[in-house]
This record gives C-alpha cells, sequence and structure tokens, in this order.
C-alpha cells in the first residue's frame, strides 16, 4: 500500500480491500481539487457499467455521479461518532424482517473458488450475526446455477469479477435490485496478507447492512468521502469498516466491540 499525500491515496492492487485512485478515494477541499470532468474521467467504471468511488463502493449513473462529486467537495461538517449511510436524511437500513433474512446466492462461475468463497461469506456474514440477533444472512445454493441481479430469489447475489482495481466491492440497502450484487476477484481475496477472506467479506457485508467507511469522518484526517451519514458510537480506528491505509489502526480488518455496539444500535442485539 502507498500512500502519496493526506489528499490522494494510491493502493497497489492486490495489497488491500481496492486499489484506487484520487478519484475513487475522495479528495479533501482545497484549490486543486479536480473538476467533475477530470473526477469522472478518473473514477474506475465496472464492468457493469457502474462507477465505483470510494473504493469498493458502486454508483449507477452519471447524474449520481455527479452528486457524489458535489458531496465531495463541499465543505466537510465536522461531528462525532460505527456510522450509517443516509439518504435524504434517513438511515440507508433494511427492515426488521428482511434483515432476518438476507437471502443471496454465490455464483457457480467462481468454479475451482466456489466452495472458497461460499465459505468465505458464511464466515464474515457469522460476524454481523454474531453482533446481533436479529442479522441473517442466508445463502440459497439452489441459485448458485442462476446467480445474477436478475435473479429474483434472492436478495443479492455473489458474483466474480476479473478486474483488480478493488478486492471486493457490494452494495447499499436503498440500491435498486440491479445493483445488489456484491462482486469479487477470487484470487486478489486469498492473496491479501494479514486480512482475510472473513474479514474482507464482513467489510463487505457491512456495506450491504447500510454502514459507510468509518474514515470519511474528520478524525481520520485523510480518506474523506461525504457527509451522507450518521454516527452511531464515537470514531473507531480499528473499525472493520475503517481502511488501515486511511490512517486506520487495525493491520487485520477485524470487527470491533464499538463495530458491535453500532450494529445493535440499529438492529438490536
Amino acid at each position: 500500500m502507498k500512500r502519496t499525500s493526506t489528499r490522494v491515496l494510491t493502493a497497489l492492487a492486490g495489497t488491500g480491500l481496492l486499489a484506487v485512485t484520487a478519484a475513487a478515494t475522495g479528495h479533501a477541499v482545497d484549490s486543486d481539487a479536480p473538476t467533475y470532468r477530470e473526477f469522472k474521467a478518473d473514477t474506475f467504471q465496472d464492468t457493469d457499467g457502474q462507477y465505483i468511488v470510494n473504493g469498493d463502493v458502486p454508483v449507477a449513473q452519471a447524474g449520481a455521479l455527479k452528486s457524489f462529486y458535489d458531496g465531495l467537495v463541499a465543505p466537510q461538517t465536522p461531528t462525532d461518532g460505527l456510522i450509517i449511510n443516509t439518504v435524504y436524511g434517513s438511515d440507508d437500513t433494511w427492515s426488521g424482517g428482511q434483515a432476518a433474512n438476507l437471502t443471496y446466492c454465490v455464483s457457480t462461475k467462481f468454479g475451482a473458488d466456489h466452495t472458497a468463497i461460499k465459505n468465505a461469506m458464511a464466515s464474515g456474514a457469522g460476524q454481523w450475526e454474531s453482533a446481533s440477533s436479529k442479522i441473517n444472512f442466508v445463502h440459497d445454493a439452489s441459485q448458485d446455477g442462476s446467480c445474477t441481479v436478475r435473479n429474483k430469489k434472492v436478495v443479492f447475489s455473489v458474483e466474480p469479477t476479473r478486474t483488480t482495481q478493488y478486492i471486493a466491492r457490494a452494495f447499499f440497502p436503498s440500491s435498486s435490485k440491479s445493483q445488489r450484487n456484491v462482486l469479487v476477484n477470487a484470487r486478489s481475496l486469498h492473496s491479501s496478507g494479514s486480512w482475510t477472506p472473513s474479514n474482507i467479506m464482513a467489510h463487505e457485508l457491512g456495506h450491504v447492512l447500510g454502514f459507510r467507511h468509518e474514515h470519511t469522518r474528520p478524525e481520520a484526517g485523510t480518506c474523506f468521502e461525504d457527509n451522507s451519514w450518521r454516527p452511531l458510537t464515537a470514531y473507531d480506528s480499528a473499525s472493520i469498516m475503517h481502511y488501515p491505509q486511511c490512517n486506520g489502526s487495525s493491520d487485520d480488518l477485524s470487527m470491533t466491540s464499538t463495530d458491535r455496539a453500532g450494529v445493535q444500535a440499529v438492529y438490536g442485539s
């Protein structure tokens, strides 16, 4: 991993959750912030046409990317306090009934890596389930052979990708069904040093539950993303949702007691 400045972060492919450029990470407000045209040109566009921002978060359309950019260059509002994504001021979460039945499939297109991805998903999901009995991720193996966003028998799909721009990326509860997939580069997932496949997938499933990157908070001092979130706990530099390369204090991306308190604040204990 390589941090070129407090304003622009560049991570080498295969060394973390992501391989990002300045456009994918976030800029602090300064005089040489990029124009929207520059920002759009530098932002990675995924295989399904979505733009990837903040390392592992998809944005569906250019209009939404412009809104993201506007929030990125707006002045920060310092605040305290795992953090939840907000949409128009409301928490971006699943209803209680849906959170207890988050069904998913794991594509057989992973081939020889299929079992390993299934195990990483189950282990990552178990970290959130152990924090809150109201959360239940359910693997429907009968749907693995037709595991795409078009499959309406599951809430979301887990599918392979060959891009090296990130190890894995996910979505938020407010995402449309056509956006609800977790894409994983299996080779990168299993060659990420101290970041275990279980912890990486747990990080992505944190997004699925609505949680934002902890490092967008002003206390991190870098990697600011936007202000569309609400604090749930005190700032936690060791959070599973905090990139270590963004001034995080954990080197293994493990879940903390503060993370558990945050998820319980939203979904119950």
